[in-house]
């Protein structure tokens, strides 16, 4: 059986970025790129009436913004729209089936194809084509088979301007194939195996064991970036549910048939001892460090952030940690065991490691941050205090979800005085705050995450503060 070429960019580094140094990663808000991309989307929307209809239902529904959906917006070129775009900082960067691809590598824009013809076409990206027609009752057929590495359908017309929707497995091209059945099946079975992985064995290196040769296996079934696509799509199935706001907001999403599209990154908590295993794991489906993260001072804790050059997905790794630690590779070096428990050390040690049995900490999907904290209030889901409240970036916690946890994991955390008598008998008879959704609004394209506030949030999830009073 033979894999589709599914190899993207090799590269997720901005140009002219040094990927060894701390500094090799500086993201900027891009306000000349917003504003062209911005001009083309208002002018696609008033061409196209019932796209600028869906445009609403998605605020109004699910408190999301038509942009942040946009997968590629295919336009009339020139040579007047394409030296703005150049001068705006978008890169000609050629993809399979779109050879005028324009791509901003600094930011989070959806890709400008620019073609001969006069018609505009704009394509969203959605989880499934199929489950887009049925909640909309469109009957057209769908370009691409189930699995296939990309699909599409033709959702709306209007006045030279169509909206077509998008879905992507593992794939950055544009060019629909035919498609091996055998690799569909492989797909099926892939994708089951992700699904159904073992998370709880007598001791992590057992687990990571098991996980690593499940992913050996999927990578060999049907390739490392389709065997990322569906790792993810896995895991956000896992931590779904286990909390009942994305339960609430997939609901919503789903009406629209948009699933977790608007996905912005996936959080992992990890032991130190666990650490470079789970970037290991990472690494393996394809993800590679991007910026390390610390928000300075004696926090306590730090994160690697990776980045898959194909499917675009995200993770932020978090782990306790000491300022000058950061200064290390620590993401591959590895980080020794520690008597004294941080705020995510002590998560891991009540609920296991997110890539194991507990699952992710937090997906953050991209919204109009004031519409979903209004929205999700009207079905008694509230949110944190905002940890990042600036014009291009703005980030909270929904308020979070309550664990049971093991009276085995509570005693051991006793006996070494990580926790007090009367903290273990609250976490035993009321839980422990487990997971949340982050409501996360990107303006300007910005791409990086707030370095100061994020510990204030973060230092308020730690369950010891909240029964120290």
């Amino acid at each position: 059986m033979n894999l589709p070429d599914l190899s993207g960019r090799n590269t997720i580094i901005p140009s002219g970025m040094d990927p060894d140094g701390l500094d090799a990663f500086h993201w900027e808000p891009q306000p000349k790129a917003a504003a062209v991309v911005d001009e083309l989307v208002a002018n696609f929307l008033k061409r196209c009436p019932e796209a600028a209809a869906l445009a609403k239902r998605m605020h109004d529904e699910t408190a999301t913004r038509f942009i942040d959906w946009i997968d590629a917006a295919v336009v009339p070129g020139s040579p007047d729209l394409s030296d703005r775009l150049r001068k705006a900082g978008f890169t000609l960067r050629p993809r399979r089936g779109a050879d005028t691809c324009f791509t901003h590598e600094a930011a989070t824009f959806p890709d400008v194809v620019l073609v001969p013809e006069q018609t505009m076409r704009v394509a969203i990206f959605v989880d499934s084509c199929a489950d887009f027609c049925a909640a909309h009752a469109l009957q057209p057929a769908i370009e691409g088979v189930p699995f296939g590495p990309f699909r599409r359908v033709r959702a709306f017309t209007g006045d030279s301007a169509e909206l077509w929707v998008v879905e992507r497995h593992g794939y950055d091209g544009y060019r629909v194939t035919d498609l091996d059945p055998g690799y569909a099946l492989s797909c099926v079975r892939t994708h089951e195996a992700l699904r159904a992985r073992r998370r709880v064995f007598a001791g992590d290196e057992e687990a990571f064991d098991h996980a690593e040769d499940v992913i050996t296996k999927a990578i060999m079934d049907v390739g490392r970036d389709m065997a990322c696509d569906l790792f993810f799509a896995a895991e956000r199935e896992y931590w779904q549910r286990r909390n009942r706001a994305a339960r609430v907001q997939k609901e919503r999403q789903d009406a629209l048939g948009l699933g977790w599209a608007n996905h912005d990154h996936h959080t992992y908590r990890s032991s130190r001892q666990c650490f470079k295993r789970l970037i290991s794991m990472l690494e393996m489906l394809g993800l590679q460090c991007r910026e390390r993260f610390h928000p300075g001072g004696e926090a306590g804790w730090g994160a690697q952030v990776l980045e898959h050059p194909v499917t675009g997905v995200v993770v932020f790794a978090d782990v306790d940690m000491t300022s000058d630690e950061l200064k290390k590779d620590f993401a591959h070096l590895g980080l020794q065991p520690s008597k004294k428990l941080g705020t995510v050390g002590l998560w891991c040690a009540l609920h296991g490691e997110a890539f194991l049995q507990a699952g992710m900490h937090h997906l953050e999907c991209t919204f109009d941050h004031a519409a979903l904290t209004a929205q999700l209030a009207t079905a008694g889901i509230g949110m944190m205090t905002p940890f990042s409240d600036f014009p291009y970036l703005r980030q909270a916690f929904s308020t979070g979800e309550i664990w049971q946890v093991r009276r085995e994991r509570v005693m051991r955390l006793l006996a070494t005085e990580q926790i007090d008598p009367r903290q273990a008998r609250i976490f035993l008879d009321e839980g422990v705050i487990g997971s949340h959704l982050e409501n996360l609004e990107r303006n300007h394209g910005f791409k990086g995450f707030n370095q100061t506030g994020v510990d204030q949030i973060i230092s308020a999830t730690d369950p010891r503060k909240a029964t120290s009073r």
